[in-house]
C-alpha cells in the first residue's frame, strides 16, 4: 500500500530490502548518544533488520523528489485484550523537515494498526527531546508518564573486583605453566649409556628390546 500526495510531493511506502542501509545511515545521524545519553534502546543495523524481517508492515519510508525523506519502524504488541501499536523509531531527514513527513509517516502507520486490531498507541522519545514531545502532543498522543531509569557502575561492584582477581590469578596460572619444560625427559636405566630403547610399552621376553648404538 502507497500513498502520494502530489500537493508536497511526499511519497510513502513499504520499507523494501535495498532501503535498509540508507535507513540505517539516517537514524545515525539523528539518534545519537550525544544527543539522547538516556536513549534506552541503542540504534543499530538491527533495529531495521529484526523489525523489517518481523514487522514489515510497520515499516514505511517517505521519499521526496527520490530522496529519502524519512521513516517509521513501529511493532504490535498484544497483551491480554488489549492489542498495542507501538511506535519505536521515527526520523526524518534534516533536509526535508517541516515538509509533513512525520505526519505523513505517523498517519499511515497508525491506519495500519487500526485496521489489524489495535485499540491504543504507544510511542516514546527522550525527555530532553522537545520537538518530538509536542509533535506526538499534536497527533494526539497524551497522557505523559516519566520513566525513571537507575544506573549502576558495574567496575566498582564486588563481584567485578573478584572476578579480575580471578583473571589475573588464571593468567599467572597460565605463564607458570609456559615457562617450565614441556616435558620431563626419562631416565636412562644405569649400566646403558648411548642407548636407545624401543617400544618400551611392549612386554615380549623372548625378544631384547634394547639395542646397544656403541
Amino acid at each position: 500500500m502507497t500513498n502520494i500526495d502530489d500537493q508536497d510531493a511526499v511519497y510513502v511506502r513499504d520499507l523494501g530490502i535495498d532501503d535498509i542501509a540508507d535507513v540505517y545511515h539516517l537514524g545515525e545521524e539523528l539518534f545519537t548518544s550525544d544527543l539522547y545519553p538516556y536513549l534506552y534502546r541503542t540504534w543499530d543495523e538491527w533495529e531495521v533488520i529484526g523489525l523489517y524481517n518481523t514487522d514489515p508492515e510497520y515499516c514505511l519510508v517517505a521519499e521526496i523528489d527520490g530522496e529519502l525523506a524519512g521513516f517509521i519502524l513501529g511493532t504490535i504488541i498484544t497483551k491480554a485484550s488489549w492489542t498495542y501499536g507501538y511506535i519505536l523509531w521515527l526520523g526524518v531527514n534534516p533536509q526535508f523537515q517541516r515538509k509533513g513527513v512525520a505526519d505523513k509517516l505517523v498517519d499511515k502507520v497508525v491506519a495500519r494498526m487500526i485496521e489489524d486490531g489495535a485499540r491504543f498507541m504507544l510511542v516514546d522519545t527522550d525527555p530532553t527531546n522537545t520537538p518530538a514531545v509536542k509533535f506526538f502532543n499534536r497527533k494526539g498522543f497524551g497522557n505523559i508518564r516519566q520513566h525513571i531509569f537507575l544506573s549502576m557502575n558495574l567496575s566498582k561492584h564486588p563481584h567485578y573486583g573478584r572476578l579480575i582477581d580471578y583473571e589475573h590469578q588464571k593468567a599467572e596460572r597460565a605463564g607458570y605453566r609456559r615457562s617450565r619444560p614441556a616435558a620431563i625427559r626419562s631416565r636412562k636405566p644405569e649400566g646403558f649409556s648411548n642407548e636407545v630403547v624401543l617400544n618400551p610399552l611392549v612386554n615380549e621376553p623372548q625378544i631384547d628390546l634394547i639395542i646397544n648404538d656403541e
